[in-house]
């Protein structure tokens, strides 16, 4: 069963606010590129990482992000591939990892197995936004708890209270609160759209602390998202960091120093 010193719980009982969640696609921009990333994003700073696993038809996602998985696929990188590539890294990382991705290459691979290989490597957490709810609850909420993996859940502006209420009782770690209903990519400000729905979510004194992703890019968008969430998740903006960049550990550092100075 999953333990009480899990790494995600064990991040928010000690810090409480301003918690900074980065994604990167895993293969990207070149395929040996995913372990190092993640090395270089806890020594800049970053609380917690999401690696990505690129897949073919990404629903949720911007151009940005679906631009590096397809990179990332040309560049041959699946999840048997990925799995292998992150044997070790609990020798140099230690901050929470989470995979997301999309159900189908992962019920490909076959879910236990790769739910044994996250178990093996130290992953945290999975986020999977195609699974549905009453699934995981059938059929995979039990594998997940006995190999220690939390699965995460997206809430939306569109999502019903009584919806939101079901995930948070059925929910490990955190929830992931989607900024607004459109697909990845840094955006401008926070609307007054957003945070009448950020302050629709904090009266609901939810269980779960929330995270908000999506449209979060630089260090005002991420501030003001801390003001109604213990922390932000920054994706795309972070991908095209690295996307041009020329010497990935001083561009990571610059970029992470950036969002939280």
């Amino acid at each position: 069963m999953i333990q009480t010193t899990h790494r995600i719980d064990q991040l928010f009982q000690q810090k409480k606010e301003n918690i900074l969640s980065v994604y990167y696609t895993a293969g990207f921009p070149q395929l040996d590129d995913t372990v190092r990333v993640a090395e270089y994003l806890q020594q800049a700073g970053a609380d917690l990482i999401e690696i990505g696993m690129p897949y073919s038809d990404p629903l949720a996602d911007g151009p940005t992000i679906q631009d590096s998985s397809q990179q990332a696929l040309d560049n041959g990188m699946s999840i048997k591939v990925l799995l292998q590539q992150l044997q070790d890294i609990r020798k140099k990382v230690d901050i929470p990892l989470i995979l997301m991705g999309y159900l189908n290459p992962v019920i490909q691979y076959g879910v236990e197995k790769f739910c044994e290989q996250c178990q093996k490597i130290g992953i945290d957490a999975l986020i999977i936004p195609d699974l549905p709810m009453q699934a995981y609850l059938d059929e995979y909420k039990a594998m997940f708890e006995s190999y220690g993996l939390y699965n995460i859940f997206l809430i939306t502006p569109q999502t019903s209270e009584k919806r939101i209420r079901l995930i948070d009782e059925h929910s490990h770690g955190f929830i992931y609160m989607v900024s607004s209903a459109s697909v990845t990519g840094a955006k401008g400000n926070i609307t007054e759209q957003q945070i009448a729905y950020f302050n629709r979510i904090q009266a609901m004194q939810l269980r779960h602390p929330q995270l908000i992703g999506f449209g979060i890019s630089n260090h005002e968008t991420f501030s003001q998202a801390c003001r109604y969430a213990q922390g932000a998740i920054i994706g795309s903006a972070f991908i095209k960091t690295l996307a041009k960049s020329k010497d990935l550990e001083k561009d990571i550092a610059g970029f992470i120093n950036s969002i939280t100075e």
